[in-house]
């Protein structure tokens, strides 16, 4: 592995150095700073020539920052001639922009992958996109990975049998059936109506929950709103506790408060975004590491071997 390297911007530098471990690799050294003004400022600290470069940098919270720099140190890396240029995001920002849902509104996370693209990236690693169909907006090979065989060993090593899997609404049907599939065990669905603007939502469960250890699945928890919301609703039908699962730990706004205050026993996310502030304080909330993961794609990547195997 003499020709792969692995850098990092400022988003998430832990997982970096993690993924480098897992490769019995050092870091590779580049400055990303900031100007007084603002702008950012990017250096490659080692020679890259001819080099298998891959960058971990999810575009998590500042998002613009992060995804600026990301794409000023593929610009840098390029011209400093890296043989090719890998962006290997745990996390992709604007992920929830994906289809024009009403008059006038852009699709960004189709910017994204054009912006990306155009600066010289010529392969993407990402995990447990919001949509699949973001794979398609990039004219170059997407390999995307799932946190589910993480998640999968940490619920068969916690819980016992009597659990059944649930998605906090329709669209995240198909995730959770997954799961359920793979546990053995049954699965139920949050409908969520809103009868009139701004009053509050009617939550029905679809399916049997009582006296069940009922576990709700999500890529990602943004406000937390829809699973604090759909944890009471799960006890209210008989749920005998609830705890909820996601890849992505976005939790902004009230979230942390919500959390703390919900009838959730407990929130496990990945480390595919770093916590932060009163985040690293909750109790209720368990990291689990894809770094091993994500080394091992890089690792199949790099030595032009197969990536299929790690997708559940």
């Amino acid at each position: 592995m003499r020709d792969l390297k692995i850098f990092s911007g400022n988003a998430h530098k832990i997982m970096a150095e993690e993924i480098a471990a897992h490769l019995k690799i050092p870091l590779s050294k580049a400055e990303v700073r900031k100007f007084s003004d603002g702008e950012i400022f990017v250096e490659i600290k080692e020679n890259v020539r001819g080099t298998d470069v891959f960058v971990v940098q999810p575009t998590c919270t500042p998002v613009n920052d992060h995804l600026m720099e990301l794409v000023i140190m593929v610009d840098a890396l390029r011209r400093a001639s890296a043989r090719r240029i890998t962006a290997v995001l745990p996390y992709y920002g604007y992920a929830r922009q994906d289809r024009k849902n009403a008059p006038r509104v852009p699709i960004t996370a189709k910017v994204v992958a054009e912006m990306l693209m155009v600066v010289g990236v010529r392969r993407v690693l990402c995990m447990d996109l919001h949509a699949g169909q973001i794979g398609g907006f990039f004219n170059i090979p997407v390999d995307h990975l799932y946190a589910a065989p993480v998640v999968l060993k940490y619920i068969q090593q916690t819980f016992d049998d009597n659990v059944i899997m649930v998605s906090p609404d329709a669209g995240g049907v198909e995730r959770t059936r997954a799961f359920a599939k793979r546990l053995n065990s049954g699965l139920a669905i949050i409908d969520k109506r809103r009868d009139k603007p701004n009053e509050c939502e009617a939550m029905h469960v679809i399916g049997d929950v009582r006296g069940k250890t009922a576990i709700l699945m999500d890529d990602m928890v943004d406000t937390a709103g829809t699973l604090c919301a759909g944890a009471k609703t799960l006890l209210e039908n008989g749920a005998k506790e609830v705890h909820a699962c996601c890849s992505h730990p976005v939790l902004s706004g009230p979230a942390i408060e919500r959390l703390c205050n919900s009838d959730l026993k407990s929130l496990v996310v990945t480390n595919s975004i770093p916590l932060r502030g009163d985040a690293i304080a909750c109790d209720k909330i368990k990291v689990l590491s894809v770094s091993s993961l994500l080394a091992d794609a890089i690792s199949r990547i790099h030595n032009e071997d197969s990536v299929s195997s790690l997708f559940v």
